[in-house]
C-alpha cells in the first residue's frame, strides 16, 4: 500500500486571501504593522504560534497569542460570512478522485492548519471521505518536524519506502527529509522553485496533471489499465 500525503494551503486549496486576512487582523490587534504580501505569505504551512513567531520581532513574542486567537476569530467570522471562498487548484480534483478510486493508494492530508479549518475545506469541496489520514496542527508539532508524517504512516500502517509528501513549502519538504519519505515540491503554491530545489525536494511539477506521472516513476505504481487487468 502507497500513502500519498499533500499539505493543504498552496498545494490543494488556494487560501492566500483568507490567510493574509487573518494576518492583518491579527497584528492590527495588537497595534503593530501587517506584513506585507510576500512576507505574510512566506510562513503559510507553519502552525500558527510558530508562524507569527517567525514574523514579529523578539521583544514583541509575548504579543503571539493574543495575535493568534485574533486570527482564529478573524477565520470564523470569515467562513460565518461566507467569504472563505477557498478554491481548489486546477486539477487538484481530477487527480484526487484518481488516486483516491485505486486500490493501492491511500491519501492523506498533513497541515499547519486547525483540524476544524480542515474539516471545513473538505465540506465545502466534497472531500469528506477522500482521506485516511489527516495530520494537522491540533495533533503534532509544527513543520518541519516528521511528526505528521510519522504519525500518518502509523495510522495507516505505510512504509517510509512508500510514502511520499507533496506541498508547496520547504517546510513540506523539510518535514519529508526528516520522516525518511520521497517529496514533490509543487510550485503554484508559495515558495518559489529554487528553494524547493534547495530544500531537496525528489521532484518538482508545475501542474497537478504531472502528478500522477510523476508518481509512478517515484512510487512505481502500477498503471491503471494494469490495475484493471490484475481486478
Amino acid at each position: 500500500m502507497y500513502l500519498v500525503i499533500f499539505d493543504c494551503d498552496g498545494t490543494l486549496v488556494d487560501s492566500q486571501d483568507t490567510i493574509l486576512h487573518g494576518l492583518t487582523v491579527g497584528f492590527e490587534a495588537v497595534g503593530l504593522t501587517p506584513p506585507d504580501r510576500r512576507t505574510g505569505l512566506s510562513i503559510v504551512g507553519l502552525s500558527l504560534d510558530v508562524a507569527f513567531r517567525r514574523l514579529v520581532a523578539p521583544e514583541h513574542a509575548h504579543l503571539v497569542p493574543a495575535m493568534a486567537e485574533a486570527y482564529r476569530q478573524a477565520k470564523v467570522a470569515r467562513r460565518l460570512a461566507g467569504l472563505d471562498h477557498d478554491p481548489l487548484y486546477p486539477g487538484a480534483r481530477a487527480v484526487l478522485d484518481a488516486l483516491h478510486a485505486r486500490d493501492d493508494v491511500l491519501l492523506g492530508i498533513a497541515t499547519g492548519k486547525a483540524l476544524r479549518g480542515v474539516r471545513h475545506m473538505q465540506e465545502m469541496h466534497g472531500l469528506e471521505q477522500m482521506f485516511a489520514t489527516i495530520q494537522t496542527a491540533d495533533s503534532a508539532p509544527s513543520k518541519p518536524h516528521p511528526g505528521m508524517i510519522l504519525q500518518a504512516m502509523a495510522e495507516t500502517g505505510a512504509h517510509a519506502d512508500r510514502t511520499v509528501m507533496i506541498g508547496d513549502t520547504t517546510f513540506d519538504i523539510d518535514m519529508a527529509r526528516a520522516a525518511g519519505v520521497a517529496s514533490v515540491g509543487v510550485t503554484w503554491g508559495y515558495h518559489p522553485r529554487e528553494q524547493l530545489v534547495a530544500s531537496g525536494a525528489g521532484r518538482i511539477i508545475d501542474a497537478f496533471g504531472e502528478l500522477e506521472g510523476v508518481l509512478a516513476e517515484m512510487l512505481d505504481l502500477r498503471s491503471a489499465a494494469a490495475q484493471m487487468d490484475r481486478v
